[in-house]
């Protein structure tokens, strides 16, 4: 008889999923570089709430300099010498 031993992590949580073709095609995807299904659900996972963020900042960075006068002149100004540039051509 075998005596086995299972740890966990109690910071992991068990989850699941249904997924679409086209997730299952992603996960397919992941896993055919080597991941498990499981490193490559982390992973992507992780890379997305990323992007959101990121995108969440640049979106916060967008409406600082619409709301800065100084900086839409400075746009405004970058404008005029691009659109000379371009007759230029």
């Amino acid at each position: 008889m075998t005596n086995r031993d299972t740890v966990l992590d109690m910071s992991e949580r068990a989850i699941s999923v249904r997924l679409d073709s086209q997730a299952d095609a992603a996960l397919a995807a992941l896993t055919g570089s080597g991941m498990t299904q499981s490193q490559a659900i982390r992973r992507a996972l992780v890379e997305a709430a990323d992007r959101l963020s990121d995108d969440r900042s640049l979106a916060a960075e967008a409406a600082r300099l619409a709301a800065s006068d100084a900086d839409r002149k400075e746009i405004a100004d970058i404008r005029t010498i691009m659109d000379e540039l371009r007759a230029a051509w």
